[in-house]
């Protein structure tokens, strides 16, 4: 099978259909289809896009129809997370809405999609549903997609509790979206359902060195920082850190903690996205392909052709822009 894996979306139809187009894909009968290949959608389908329901029915009639399939990314569980009654509070959902910890910041991140889904409770909760429907990861022949990082002690640690073909259960929902109560249970070595999860859907995250802090995309200030797993014998926060140059190197060059150090494999080629890479798209990582490139702020929306290459090559990559 050749498949053409698709980048974070945020919403934006038009920029989806262009790439659609640009790959070969037509619309028939209400579906997007090429007549050999088929598409794998790495996630994060909604928020600050101008067309989120049109995007869901988009890439949801693709995969329903066998024309695509597709993993979870870190937006959808954020959206099953705010719909979601926590079990353990009844009068609290599982992502806080307005006066709890980050109830402002869960409102700001996920308000596109609520003006555009309104009052309808139904139409809501029947994308909910589809949400709950997208696998964690994919490790296909030849291939394996995830949305954020591809960390196989997680994976390991999920598998026997996971619903078939990797799916999150409501079981499961309130421990993988539940905030620890401090940063310190956050930095423990010791799996939970709750740091697997994110691990897979929003990438490894480390405490910086004290008294630092920056902005994110939404210009939240963070004291916590991403690490560039991909990085293949890198160790230390100047060499990990997923910030802008200028902010990395004034990093010290000590050693992250062990815990969050993992052996990627280079066996199969990886595809995911998540990071908001910035510029031409380009293939940097041997085996390892991002593909999100911003289209949810202005950048491209970018694609690979892949057709069973163990060795990725940068001509396969296509974009909008």
């Amino acid at each position: 099978m050749s498949y053409d894996i698709i980048g974070d979306i945020h919403g934006y139809a038009d920029k989806l259909e262009a790439l659609l187009r640009k790959l070969g894909y037509s619309e028939r009968s209400g579906c997007w289809r090429h007549p050999t290949r088929k598409a794998i959608f790495l996630g994060d389908f909604i928020d600050r896009g101008p067309a989120e329901l049109h995007t869901v029915d988009l890439a949801r009639r693709m995969v329903t129809d066998g024309a695509a399939l597709a993993v979870m990314g870190n937006h959808e569980l954020n959206a099953i997370a705010w719909h979601t009654r926590d079990p353990l509070r009844p009068c609290h959902y599982l992502r806080p809405h307005w006066s709890m910890r980050w109830g402002r910041k869960n409102y700001r991140q996920h308000r596109e999609f609520l003006k555009e889904v309104g009052r309808n409770a139904e139409r809501h909760s029947e994308i909910i549903r589809w949400f709950k429907t997208l696998p964690l990861w994919l490790d296909l022949p030849g291939i394996r997609v995830v949305h954020a990082c591809w960390h196989e002690n997680a994976m390991s640690f999920l598998s026997c509790q996971l619903g078939p073909g990797h799916l999150l259960t409501d079981d499961l929902l309130g421990s993988a979206t539940r905030e620890p109560n401090d940063d310190a249970e956050k930095d423990t070595p010791t799996l939970s359902v709750f740091k697997a999860v994110e691990a897979l859907l929003k990438g490894i995250e480390v405490p910086l060195p004290p008294a630092l802090t920056f902005k994110d995309q939404d210009g939240n200030k963070r004291n916590r920082v991403r690490v560039r797993w991909w990085i293949r014998d890198a160790v230390t926060f100047r060499q990990l850190a997923d910030l802008p140059d200028q902010l990395r190197h004034q990093l010290p060059d000590d050693p992250i903690p062990a815990h969050s150090r993992i052996t990627v494999p280079t066996d199969t080629p990886i595809f995911f996205g998540h990071y908001w890479l910035r510029g031409t798209p380009s293939f940097r990582f041997g085996n390892l392909a991002c593909l999100d490139y911003s289209a949810g702020k202005g950048g491209p929306l970018v694609a690979y052709r892949w057709d069973g290459e163990a060795n990725l090559s940068e001509k396969n990559l296509v974009s909008t822009d």
